[in-house]
């Protein structure tokens, strides 16, 4: 298992986490190969792109050939969690350890559950839903396939996302509409700390897990900004617009309404708890490791919206 010479691999390199990630390795010279079921889109220079499913093991096997890296970033809508992703987890594993690579895991936070203080890597597995329940169990799956030889793995975890290409809560209620005028939502409280994931830095920390021995083995929570609030965030958003905030708050009432019409919006209730009362991500074990600096909620916030408007 080694990670010198062979290519990084990002699976779901089309979400915007496989995207942020494509985008880091090219930026540090690395030998990339972007993978995502769709046609691939335009590329950095050098990025070699492949079409696979990866529920298909044998697609994924062939697409991790040659691998010293594997960054497993697929994911798929709420809906189909729990019949896609221990099938997915599977495929992943196999298709790493025949490449004798490391496999790095993009991560959420889900399997801890209400928390009544900071989260850290030790926090207690203690989610009541389904979703929380099944992400606990995938990562003692991954964790398994390490400690039994089969592959080495590091588990890279975020909080909610923001920045180019996230499909979040945070762009989606908030830039994305402040960018065509209209009020800005926020889930939850308005109030409530809240850790947000700028993608790129987060991209930059699961590479990081990739080529350093240190972190297999482990689940580390990558660094990101400090909590802040819905209001300050919006009024960041707006803010870089030139624009006096519109905002509102979607509770749970609000949330079961619309969810009688759309079911990532019913599927999302399960996780609401997280905007309702602080919901604070510690980091300090990734930095002790290995160092690391984030990108501030301002600069974060102008470089996601210039890199919107550029989008067609």
């Amino acid at each position: 298992m080694a990670e010198t010479g062979g290519y990084h691999v990002v699976l779901g390199a089309t979400g915007g986490a496989g995207r942020a990630l494509v985008a880091e390795l090219a930026r540090q010279g690395r030998r990339v190969r972007a993978v995502s079921r769709k046609a691939p889109d335009p590329w950095p220079k050098g990025v070699e792109a492949v079409t696979a499913d990866i529920l298909r093991a044998d697609e994924v096997r062939k697409a991790c050939r040659d691998a010293a890296v594997v960054y497993h970033a697929a994911n798929v809508p709420y809906a189909q969690w729990q019949q896609v992703l221990p099938a997915m987890t599977e495929s992943v594993i196999a298709a790493a350890s025949a490449a004798d690579a490391v496999l790095v895991v993009v991560d959420n936070l889900y399997m801890y559950g209400p928390s009544s203080g900071l989260m850290t890597e030790d926090s207690p597995r203690q989610a009541s839903g389904p979703k929380g329940q099944l992400r606990a169990r995938l990562e003692e799956t991954f964790l398994a396939a390490h400690t039994s030889g089969r592959v080495g793995v590091a588990i890279g975890r975020g909080s909610d996302f923001y920045g180019p290409h996230a499909n979040s809560a945070a762009n989606l209620l908030v830039i994305e509409p402040a960018l065509q005028g209209k009020t800005a939502s926020w889930l939850g409280s308005l109030d409530a700390p809240h850790t947000l994931s700028y993608l790129p830095d987060f991209a930059r920390g699961l590479v990081t897990l990739g080529t350093n021995a240190r972190a297999w083995g482990e689940v580390w929570h990558i660094p990101s900004g400090p909590p802040v609030t819905g209001r300050t965030f919006i009024s960041e958003v707006f803010e870089a617009l030139d624009q006096p905030p519109r905002m509102r708050r979607l509770g749970r009432g609000m949330m079961t309404l619309a969810g009688l019409f759309n079911r990532q919006i019913r599927e999302a209730r399960e996780v609401l708890y997280q905007f309702e009362q602080p919901f604070v991500m510690d980091t300090s074990k990734f930095e002790r490791v290995f160092g690391g600096s984030v990108t501030p909620l301002r600069d974060g916030v102008r470089q996601t919206i210039a890199a919107l408007q550029s989008t067609p």
